[in-house]
């Protein structure tokens, strides 16, 4: 993969740029130490930078995606006029395949097939592009209205804990829960944020902290087994955080230890808001035990940059994502507004709206 820097220091919401015809995605695996972009000039490096992690984040996976059927598009249109149709559909299913879990990577695809469908002759990639582009914006527009959403289910004056990282990296930019944090904080109802360094990838301790440090946010930074104690020291008033995936009942995969968190939190009174754009919410998937979750390389706990941290001959269990039951979920956040204490007739009401 080709590596580019950019003049001066880089903000999260520049995670994701369209330049020169190429997509530029920010290496979200080597910060904070290193602000270098990825340049994806086809489907098969697109899928292959969203796979391994260079961009993450269920709405910023969705937009690199529309971007790699832009590419994809081009691409084959260049090679077959006629027949260029037909020959996508292979970068399609590369596409769909980098990253199961995430349903903004499918429903970015399907909203690009639905262009593709009304194409006539011609170049399909300006109006491909067009579409992609408009997806980038409205996830960076629908990120504001969900933090101002979010915000106001915080009343007083008090901490919250976040897990993974839901900001700028990992959207169109502002964040999820990341932007429903930063619009407390810009009202004065937070104080401080308890970041969960997030094991194995640590998206908390590298990204999360990256991004509220820029933004002159109070964090500090907890391991992951240290939330219920600090739940139980008292002061923190809500955990939120975002999603990959919500399924028709409500209930939420998202970073594995999500679970663990919402168990804490209701055991200590504590709020659990999730924060995702509506898109997140997949009606075909009746419950949580219908959501598929990937399993990611046993590499990634066995060692931590590279070096082994593990005893030879270990067996090892990564899941990447977990499932929070609807049950324990005090409040869904997106775009069009809230869902409080979810359940099946709630989210198909909600989705009515769209």
């Amino acid at each position: 993969m080709q590596e580019v820097s950019l003049d001066g220091p880089v903000s999260a919401d520049q995670a994701l740029l369209w330049r020169d015809d190429s997509l530029l995605l920010l290496d979200q695996r080597r910060l904070p130490r290193d602000e270098v972009f990825i340049v994806c000039r086809d489907a098969r490096a697109t899928a292959d930078a969203i796979r391994t992690m260079v961009v993450r984040g269920a709405p910023a996976i969705g937009i690199a995606a529309a971007y790699g059927v832009v590419l994809a598009a081009r691409d084959r249109y260049a090679r077959d006029p006629q027949g260029w149709r037909g020959a996508l559909e292979e970068d399609l299913q590369l596409l769909a395949a980098a990253r199961p879990t995430a349903v903004n990577l499918l429903w970015a695809i399907a909203r690009l097939r639905t262009v593709i469908g009304d194409l006539g002759g011609g170049d399909p990639a300006p109006r491909l592009l067009d579409e992609a582009l408009a997806i980038h914006r409205q996830d960076r527009a629908d990120n504001l209205r969900m933090g101002d959403f979010g915000a106001g289910l915080i009343t007083g004056r008090s901490a919250v804990i976040t897990h993974c990282n839901t900001g700028g990296l990992a959207t169109g930019g502002w964040g999820t829960a990341l932007g429903v944090i930063r619009a407390a904080y810009s009202q004065g109802k937070i104080e401080r944020v308890y970041a969960d360094e997030t094991r194995p990838w640590l998206q908390g301790a590298r990204l999360t902290a990256w991004e509220l440090v820029r933004d002159g946010i109070p964090v500090e930074l907890m391991a992951d087994s240290a939330a219920a104690a600090r739940m139980a020291a008292g002061g923190v008033s809500w955990v939120i955080v975002g999603a990959d995936r919500i399924a028709a009942n409500g209930d939420v995969a998202n970073k594995i230890g999500t679970y663990g968190l919402a168990v804490a939190a209701r055991h200590h009174g504590v709020k659990f808001m999730v924060a995702a754009p509506t898109s997140t919410i997949d009606p075909a998937t009746l419950d949580g035990a219908a959501i598929p979750i990937e399993q990611r390389p046993a590499e990634e706990v066995l060692q931590c940059a590279g070096q082994p941290i593990a005893a030879a001959g270990a067996g090892v269990w990564n899941p990447v994502f977990d499932v929070t039951p609807a049950t324990l979920v005090d409040a869904i956040v997106t775009e069009l507004g809230i869902i409080e204490r979810p359940d099946a007739d709630k989210i198909a009401h909600h989705l009515a709206k769209v």
